[in-house]
């Protein structure tokens, strides 16, 4: 098991547990390990959110970097999408974002990006850690003529803008035969908040927006994808045409219908693979999902003879089986959606621009256009648990043994999927069924067993 790194990088409370010592360990292994792969003095992007402790991080960061002699481009406040899309542009080496995506402002964090925009793999994570603690950073000092320099690139942000718009450029001419048509966007105090609203500004689709006003402290605050019913409310009250959520980095999407009603990420990925394939542009007609999809989801595959691939929880696991087998759809129930054609990540704005698109072509309403997928019930509670033992409630006899009661009582008319969090101390507690008030009771009976147990 990995000591710093989760299943989405490193994800701690900043300056207390990310202190800027380890952050600058971190740099100049990463830095060391990444010029090994690329056999080059890399130069590196950086993006972050905006998050309070986002400068300090980021300063702790170049300063490992620019010792170890990479070269650093700070591009600011920046979606993760974002970042991604300009490190394979640019032919950077790799990237790293600063940010605890969903995570509320105390929380921050570090995500590497390869030299093709995605996720770094497990191995090379393992092979930063390793460095880390090994007693060589006091010796990966460059000599001072090969010292690196940072420069400030914030305007490499125009040139993903750019990418955007020229991908949905007609979209102002369907608005235009759709004069009731406004969305509503709530940007989460976060990263897309002024991105987000250049786009929409550029494409003219009509839009009010709401939580766009970080202050540092305010980031998913009540707000953005993690609060859906702060986005429910606008929309009902101002009688809109569909709203967006975002995180706090700009990765996820969620969306809600003109009733108020939530479109999820599973409902996304459907209406995505429905379109796509209509247009003979869904690759091997397969969509790939996680584990924790809605049992809704197969109904849909067998229903539009969609091929479903499922992965584990987490979207490098997704795009890892994408590359493998060459599919360019997948994602994950809460947003992260993965348009390989587009971007090597998960793209917040991206998607929710893929949605208003086909419904101003396909002329439907959101509500309509949700309707593709028939949901099961489904509950999940996270379970508190020490997070040095998160892990052990395989072995815990109790533990299992309830578990394993409680899926043979699924196994005909639902399912159970218990999983320990990547990056927080948590173990997830799923359950589905036909009986909402009977699995709610099921899940928390157990999560409250495993808090029992684990703490």
């Amino acid at each position: 098991m990995r000591k710093y790194f989760g299943t989405d990088g490193i994800r701690r409370i900043a300056n207390t547990e990310l202190t800027p010592e380890l952050v600058y360990k971190v740099a100049k292994a990463g830095a060391y390990v990444l010029s090994k792969e690329n056999n080059n003095t890399p130069t590196i992007l950086i993006g972050r959110d905006t998050r309070i402790s986002g400068t300090l991080i980021e300063s702790a960061m170049t300063a490992g970097f620019l010792s170890y002699g990479a070269n650093v481009k700070l591009l600011g406040v920046i979606p993760t999408p974002a970042v991604a899309y300009l490190t394979k542009k640019y032919n950077a080496d790799a990237s790293v974002v600063i940010s605890a995506s969903h995570n509320t402002y105390e929380f921050n964090g570090i995500k590497f990006f390869s030299n093709k925009g995605m996720k770094i793999s497990d191995d090379i994570e393992e092979k930063i850690e390793e460095i880390m603690d090994s007693g060589k950073i006091s010796k990966l000092n460059a000599v001072p003529h090969k010292i690196g320099i940072s420069e400030v690139k914030s305007d490499m942000s125009d040139t993903y803008i750019n990418f955007v718009i020229n991908n949905f450029e007609n979209i102002d001419q369907m608005c235009n035969s759709r004069k009731d048509f406004i969305v509503g966007i709530d940007t989460a105090n976060g990263a897309t908040y002024k991105i987000a609203e250049k786009i929409f500004k550029s494409l003219k689709i009509p839009y009010k927006i709401i939580n766009n006003n970080p202050d540092g402290t305010n980031i998913n605050k009540n707000c953005g994808s993690t609060h859906i019913e702060n986005i429910k409310k606008f929309v009902l009250d101002n009688k809109l045409s569909l709203g967006i959520a975002y995180d706090g980095d700009g990765d996820r999407c969620l969306a809600v219908d003109e009733k108020g009603n939530l479109i999820d990420g599973d409902k996304l990925l459907a209406i995505f693979a429905k379109y796509l394939k209509k247009k003979e542009k869904l690759n091997k007609d397969t969509l790939v999902a996680t584990v924790m999809s809605n049992l809704g989801m197969n109904r849909f595959a067998d229903d539009n003879n969609v091929n479903l691939v499922q992965t584990n929880v987490g979207d490098r696991y997704v795009l890892e089986k994408m590359l493998e087998n060459g599919y360019n759809l997948g994602g994950e129930q809460s947003g992260h959606i993965i348009m390989l054609d587009y971007n090597p990540t998960g793209d917040g704005i991206f998607t929710s621009l893929m949605l208003i698109k086909i419904m101003l072509e396909e002329n439907v309403s959101a509500s309509n256009l949700s309707k593709i997928i028939k949901t099961y019930p489904q509950v999940l509670i996270n379970a508190k648990v020490n997070q040095k033992r998160k892990m052990e409630y395989e072995e815990n006899k109790q533990i299992k043994q309830a578990i394993d009661e409680l899926k043979d009582k699924f196994k005909n008319n639902g399912r159970v999927l218990i999983r320990p969090s990547g990056t927080e101390p948590l173990i997830r507690v799923m359950i589905e069924g036909e009986d909402q008030s009977y699995i709610s009771a099921e899940a928390k009976k157990l999560a409250d067993l495993i808090e029992k147990n684990l703490n």
